[in-house]
């Protein structure tokens, strides 16, 4: 999977900045004033890249669901005919998600319920599908076992993945990080080999 290395957009560094401020302070704690300050542009001169607060959620929320579902997608091409290896990258993928978009779970844990009906609706559209990848790429393991078990155990996953912001520290620390990306793997992986019979 190819890996972006071009530099951050100002609605990109934008977009960035508010998600951590609203992860540490919650949406209605942080004025554009603050978000501003946090790229290098006054208050006023974000109302050039967004409408306001409120497109941002919506853009940060709708965005990471999307890119989630995007990711998974081209995973699933690329794996061809492999099951094994198709789990191992969603896996892997939700992991790079998990420890570098801290404030999004954050952000999606606090604020979903503040975004406009139409754009949560979409948010668990978005996320419906992504889970479904899963849920396809698993039972293709675990062709014996019960669909609502499988469903059950992709959740739990997704629940144990995204606990990444209860870890601590965001210190990207090549060390600890690459400590804690083998911890999930080895939790993840041991979950859905659990679906396996039992001798």
């Amino acid at each position: 999977m190819s890996i972006r290395t071009d530099a951050p957009t100002r609605r990109e560094q934008i977009l960035k900045a508010a998600a951590r401020l609203f992860a540490e302070r919650g949406f209605h704690g942080v004025g554009v004033d603050e978000i501003g300050a946090a790229v290098g542009i006054s208050g006023p001169g974000l109302y050039r890249h967004f409408a306001g607060k409120d497109a941002m959620l919506a853009e940060l929320l709708v965005g990471i669901s999307e890119r989630l579902l995007s990711g998974g997608r081209l995973r699933v091409a690329e794996s061809g005919d492999d099951p094994d290896a198709l789990l191992a990258s969603l896996i892997d993928g939700h992991i790079d998600f998990a420890l570098d978009d801290r404030p999004l779970i954050t952000l999606h844990d606090r604020e979903l319920d503040r975004l406009r009906e139409s754009d949560r609706k979409l948010v668990r559209q978005l996320q419906r599908q992504y889970a479904e990848l899963w849920v396809t790429a698993v039972r293709r393991l675990h062709p014996a076992v019960e669909e609502a078990e499988v469903r059950a155990a992709v959740h739990a996953v997704f629940g144990l993945l995204n606990s990444t912001p209860h870890l601590g520290s965001q210190d990207d620390g090549r060390p600890e990080r690459a400590m804690t990306e083998t911890l999930l793997r080895k939790l993840a992986h041991g979950a859905f080999g659990a679906l396996a019979p039992q001798d």
